[in-house]
C-alpha cells in the first residue's frame, strides 16, 4: 500500500508535475494543453480524447495518471480540472470511423479534434505517447507523459471519465455484455458474451475476426 503524503509532500508532488510546462513556458509559451486518450485497446465503443490547458502550476491534489486513480477518484478529479482549467474539450471517434480509418488514425483524430474544440487556442500541445500526426500547433510527445505532466494527467482523467460514463450508459441498454465491468475490454466475460450473443452496434468488427472469425 502506498505512504499516503502529507498535505505538503502531495503540494510538493503536483508541483514537480509541471517540470514540462514549466521548462515550455521559460521558452516563452504561455497556453500549453496537455493532451491524452481513453480506449485504444476495447473491443467496443468509442476512442475518447481530450485537451485541457491548466492555470501555472494550479494545485489539485491527487492528479496523476488516470489508470493509477480509484474510479471515485477520477469522478471527483473531473469536477475540479474542468472547474479550475483556463480551457479543457472532451471529443471521440466511434466505433464505425475507428473500423473505417484503423485505431490509431481514429485516436489521432479525436485528439486533434479535442485541441480545436478548445475555446482558447494553445500556443503549444504536450500529447501522452511518442507519435501524433496532424497537429499543426508546436507540440511534442512524451511517453508515459500522463505521469510526468500534470496537463497531460488532466487530460487523461477526463478522457477516461467521459468514455466510462458512456459505457456505462450503454450497458444499460446491452446489459448481457457486462459493460459496467470490463468497459469494453476483451476479458474472458465478454468474449464469452461476444461468442454466445454476437456483436452488438458499439462493437468495433474489425477488432473482432480473431475472436468471432472473418465474417463478423
Amino acid at each position: 500500500m502506498a505512504k499516503r503524503l502529507t498535505e505538503e509532500e502531495e503540494t510538493a508532488r503536483v508541483l514537480g508535475m509541471y517540470e514540462i510546462e514549466n521548462r515550455l513556458r521559460h521558452d516563452g509559451y504561455r497556453l500549453i494543453a496537455g493532451v491524452d486518450e481513453a480506449g485504444r485497446g476495447p473491443l467496443a465503443g468509442p476512442v475518447y480524447a481530450a485537451a485541457v490547458i491548466l492555470p501555472e502550476n494550479a494545485i489539485i491534489r491527487g492528479i496523476n495518471d488516470s489508470k493509477k486513480l480509484s474510479e471515485k477518484k477520477r469522478e471527483e478529479l473531473y469536477d475540479e480540472i474542468t472547474e479550475k482549467a483556463v480551457a479543457w474539450c472532451v471529443a471521440s471517434v466511434n466505433e464505425k470511423w475507428i473500423d473505417e480509418i484503423n485505431i490509431l488514425n481514429a485516436t489521432f483524430e479525436a485528439m486533434n479534434t479535442a485541441v480545436n474544440g478548445l475555446k482558447i487556442a494553445p500556443d503549444y500541445v504536450i500529447i501522452d505517447g511518442n507519435r501524433i500526426s496532424g497537429m499543426t500547433i508546436p507540440h511534442e510527445t512524451v511517453v508515459k507523459g500522463d505521469s510526468k505532466s500534470a496537463s497531460i494527467a488532466a487530460a487523461s482523467i477526463l478522457a477516461k471519465v467521459s468514455r466510462d460514463r458512456f459505457i456505462r450508459n450503454i450497458a444499460e441498454k446491452y446489459p448481457e455484455y457486462g459493460f459496467e465491468k470490463h468497459k469494453g475490454y476483451g476479458t474472458k466475460e465478454h468474449i464469452e458474451a461476444l461468442k454466445k450473443y454476437g456483436p452488438c452496434e458499439i462493437h468495433r468488427r474489425s477488432f473482432l475476426t480473431k475472436i468471432l472469425g472473418e465474417n463478423v
